[in-house]
């Protein structure tokens, strides 16, 4: 089974290729997704995030306070350092029961969507790596236009990611996105046909 890294930079258009990629019947796994389901109340990532911090990292109702924990590890690398230390494993091994699954129904190929793939060092885990790419003066104006930023906001987040020209060079496939959304769908189905070819031939 091929398994395929899909990333990209903010506003770059990855969710897009995610989600063609998925109407075309593909088992995509979002890690965003997975890294929500580890820190619910009652999981083993939750009960060592209030250990590790306190309940004033959870609201009322006893789930994470998302906000709360952000504060202390964006101004501590130590403490954001402990925080992978417990819900990255967690999401891995819930990925990999994802990948048993898609095994078992005989797919050929699977997609892990991670925003961070590079900066999290997980390149080397797949048989592929896909980015997204658009110029950084696109992905800005999509950003100020359809999520209401304000430019110097949007600047600074797209400066706070590892630049797109690394990502590049590491990528094996890059889907071009500066254009309009029906271009984007068109390569991306392109690029899932390519996928399944390189399946076809492991």
């Amino acid at each position: 089974m091929l398994k395929v890294g899909l990333t990209g930079n903010i506003a770059a258009g990855k969710s897009t290729v995610a989600q063609t990629w998925r109407e075309m019947g593909a088992t995509v796994v979002d890690a965003d997704q997975l890294a929500r389901m580890v820190v619910e109340p009652g999981t083993p990532a939750h009960a060592a995030i209030a250990a590790e911090w306190g309940t004033w990292v959870l609201d009322e109702g006893g789930a994470l306070d998302r906000a709360a924990l952000r504060r202390i590890v964006f101004a501590d690398p130590e403490a954001r350092a402990r925080l992978e230390g417990i819900v990255h494993p967690a999401v891995a091994a819930l990925r990999d029961d994802h990948y048993r699954e898609a095994e078992s129904r005989g797919e050929s190929v699977v997609v892990a969507d991670i925003p961070l793939l590079f900066e999290a060092g997980m390149a080397d885990d797949f048989d592929v790596v896909v980015l997204v790419d658009a110029p950084e003066a696109v992905r800005l104006a999509r950003m100020v236009r359809d999520r209401g930023m304000q430019p110097d906001e949007a600047r600074r987040m797209i400066s706070a990611q590892m630049p797109a020209e690394l990502k590049r060079a590491r990528a094996d496939v890059v889907i071009e996105n500066a254009g309009s959304l029906a271009e984007l769908e068109c390569r991306a189905r392109e690029a899932w046909a390519d996928l399944r070819a390189r399946a076809s031939r492991v």
